[in-house]
């Protein structure tokens, strides 16, 4: 009698991440649409990026795709074949996801929400959109903890508070080149301070009050002042806003407005290295990748406790001109070593965290670190304070 061995216990499949953003044509000035050579460096689109660079570091599948519209998600999913499929932003009608579903009936749909309640309330189809995907059993994700806790607030409302979930961004402090990428500069030597603001132009950027606030500090420190903008990004009634800024520089004959257009993510990089200093102290952010651009190229940032990876240290009241340059002034050349490390250890600790949530999310069955050779030694040993070298040499 032949014996029949016990049926081996079923595996979970290894998790094989999608993540699809929808193309923006032709954005701000570009010649290209989509299809053509260039993809918009735009922060949700860097921010997936580097998540997607993360998970293969730990091991993980991941791909990020780009669509013009929701009809074609169905076809990336055919063809990659996720176990769980990301939507990248609000973009995608509920109604889709009753034939997403049908079609791809094994796949585990998320959106994922990159916005504080502040700015969806400018987003009139918000929460309608929100209850429409909890209510077709497709997960929200949201890249901050405080929308995490307001989210659920919805979930619980609308009858599936399981549904809600964390994903944080991840920005890669493990990329730095090497330790001359992390040395922080003194200002430059001469009778000018470059002060960057970058990010769209839009309301809750708070642009305006962070000029004032430049024009001050320019006067106390005695040097005339360059301030740096994305001129070509206007969203939200940010039409207003840019005039402003022109209507108040073109009065100062010591300070200059920069207008700078949109710029892939190194290019961008080469600009910030030449900052003295930069400010994002705005009224809502989720993340802010400009003020972790600033810490990776070694240029002191002030903030808002928005940015809540930030130590206290950083931080500013959007709402007081007078707070933002009393911190702008704490940066002196006595203290901007231990600014910059500061910066460091604060992204460094929030990376790590990040790292955590998305492996205990999907990396079970993943191989892990010692099996993934020199990266995966790299992403396990990212730099950290200890590794910042210090120097003093002028730009």
């Amino acid at each position: 009698m032949r014996c029949l061995s016990a049926t081996p216990p079923r595996r979970h499949p290894l998790p094989r991440l999608l993540f699809i953003l929808k193309h923006r044509d032709a954005p701000w000035g570009s010649p290209y649409g989509y299809g053509g050579p260039y993809h918009l460096s735009s922060g949700l689109r860097n921010s997936v990026r580097f998540v997607v660079e993360l998970l293969d570091l730990l091991g993980i599948p991941a791909k990020m795709v780009e669509v013009i519209d929701n009809n074609a998600i169905d076809a990336e999913v055919t063809r990659y074949q996720p176990t769980h499929c990301i939507i990248e932003a609000l973009w995608v009608v509920p109604d889709k996801f009753d034939v997403l579903k049908r079609l791809h009936p094994h796949v585990s749909w998320i959106v994922r929400n990159h916005s504080e309640v502040p700015f969806l309330a400018n987003e009139g189809i918000a929460m309608a959109w929100f209850a429409g995907y909890l209510q077709r059993g497709v997960e929200i994700a949201c890249n901050s903890e405080r929308m995490l806790s307001d989210m659920k607030i919805v979930g619980q409302a609308v009858g599936v508070p399981n549904l809600i979930s964390y994903m944080p961004n991840y920005y890669p402090v493990h990329l730095a080149p090497d330790v001359d990428h992390l040395q922080p500069h003194l200002p430059h030597a001469d009778d000018t301070i470059r002060i960057g603001c970058f990010g769209a132009i839009r309301p809750l950027k708070n642009h305006l009050s962070q000029a004032l606030a430049a024009l001050q500090y320019s006067h106390r420190i005695g040097k005339k002042l360059e301030f740096y903008i994305n001129a070509s990004r206007i969203e939200g009634g940010g039409n207003q806003i840019l005039n402003n800024l022109r209507g108040l520089f073109a009065a100062t004959p010591r300070a200059r407005l920069v207008e700078q257009g949109w710029l892939d993510h190194e290019k961008f990089l080469e600009l910030l290295e030449q900052m003295d200093l930069c400010l994002q102290v705005s009224f809502t952010e989720t993340f802010n990748i400009v003020s972790a651009d600033a810490v990776f190229c070694s240029v002191p940032v002030v903030v808002s406790s928005e940015v809540s990876w930030m130590g206290n240290y950083a931080v500013a009241d959007p709402n007081s001109v007078h707070d933002i340059v009393q911190r702008m002034l704490a940066i002196t050349p006595n203290n901007r070593a231990n600014w910059l490390m500061s910066q460091w250890r604060d992204l460094s600790l929030y990376g790590a965290h990040a790292r955590k949530i998305w492996f205990d999310r999907f990396g079970f069955g993943a191989p892990m670190f010692a099996e993934r050779g020199n990266r995966a030694r790299a992403m396990a040993g990212a730099m950290s304070p200890r590794h910042f070298a210090l120097s003093t040499h002028r730009r």
